[in-house]
């Protein structure tokens, strides 16, 4: 069995966190999403791995290389050009992604399992397979039940009772949907299933080829199994899943570094001044992080490699990402700090340099003078 892992898009709706970042490159407790997504596909023997970039494709690739240091070879599809010696992204769309790997050395040649690259799972891809076999499928869709409420962020299919594919809802309203079976954006496909995509066009798997495979009749299924499924959709969702792992939530996900009280772990070289802040876990304290007197971190919180808590400052359930220096004095509550934006669990943004943002934050590797009577404790 080979993988594809959809990698090409903007991840506009999770921005600002993709305004430096591709959306597979969002760090779940300092590690990118994809990667627990081919350290997941390596675990069921899947060795060969193509992922197709586009917008800020080099970050993808200077992080996971061949592949060699997760036990899977990996290799790259770029979708775009150069003009006037400026790279220019150009996703072809999901399917139309897999149709110019496909033209350009036929690489899927067997069954492969496509994943989207902005989600962790925990499937059983082995018993997957077997399902989709087993039924004689062209093409399968895992699918999950989720709760009415939700419906609306999804796409939902509807089944007969053999679990065969019969229709579609885009993201249907409540009073509207027809179903709960929500599409996890993990497919397997049959190497014939991509002679249905057209070459040279723009081809999305689940708006162009699904309706298709229906339309036509061909032996499409569902395949329902219970498994964690941690999407990565909106801003929303990234504040919520970090707020669930760092709770504990999520058992195969442990938290980094070395515990040094209850439910407070750090990494390497932190500088902290233990005896006058006040650090309620759980949290965790990235390498070269300095918290100083006075500060106040509340958990669940995240704070990135080389962040700087000033005096008086805190902090409490937000994600600082790395190089974040909060302001003496700020209050950073339920919020993520990335770069040069802030953005609260909800999806409000702010720019440092907005006249109506009152939360005051620098990149920590401005220098800075530090107090004559700093006190610390080293790890």
């Amino acid at each position: 069995m080979k993988a594809m892992i959809l990698a090409a898009g903007k991840g506009s709706r999770v921005r600002p966190l993709t305004y430096e970042l591709p959306k597979p490159m969002i760090p779940i407790l300092g590690k990118p999403v994809m990667a627990y997504l081919i350290e997941h596909l390596a675990k069921h023997n899947v060795k060969e791995v193509m992922v197709n970039v586009s917008y800020l494709h080099e970050r993808i690739q200077h992080y996971f290389g061949d592949g060699h240091r997760f036990g899977v070879d990996i290799g790259y599809s770029f979708e775009g050009d150069i003009s006037n010696g400026e790279i220019v992204p150009s996703p072809v769309g999901s399917a139309g992604g897999m149709r110019k790997i496909q033209d350009f050395g036929a690489f899927f040649n067997e069954t492969t399992i496509v994943i989207c690259g902005d989600a962790i799972i925990d499937l059983d891809i082995t018993a997957a397979l077997n399902e989709h076999r087993k039924k004689g499928a062209l093409v399968s869709l895992v699918a999950k039940d989720v709760p009415l409420e939700k419906v609306s962020g999804y796409g939902v299919v509807l089944i007969d009772d053999d679990g065969r594919i019969v229709s579609f809802q885009e993201k249907p309203s409540q009073a509207e949907a027809r179903s709960t079976l929500a599409s996890t954006g993990i497919y397997i496909f049959e190497p014939e299933a991509l002679n249905l995509i057209p070459s040279g066009s723009e081809f999305d798997i689940g708006s162009d080829l699904f309706p298709l495979l229906v339309e036509k009749n061909l032996p499409f299924y569902a395949i329902k199994q219970d498994f964690n499924w941690i999407d990565i959709g909106l801003v929303s969702d990234y504040w919520e899943v970090m707020q669930q792992v760092m709770r504990g939530e999520v058992p195969a996900m442990k938290m980094p570094g070395k515990q040094v009280r209850e439910g407070v772990w750090v990494g390497l070289n932190v500088n902290i001044d233990w005896d006058n802040t006040h650090i309620e876990g759980p949290v965790y304290i990235g390498s070269g992080s300095h918290i100083e007197k006075g500060a106040k971190i509340i958990g669940p919180t995240w704070i990135s490699n080389g962040c700087h808590v000033q005096r008086g400052g805190k902090v409490a359930k937000s994600i600082l990402f790395e190089y974040t220096r909060v302001g003496q004095d700020a209050a950073f509550n339920e919020m993520i700090v990335c770069g040069e934006y802030c953005v609260d669990k909800n999806g409000r943004m702010m720019h440092v340099d907005d006249e109506a943002c009152d939360l005051i934050w620098v990149d920590a590797r401005e220098k800075v003078v530090y107090p004559a009577d700093f006190q610390h404790v080293r790890y």
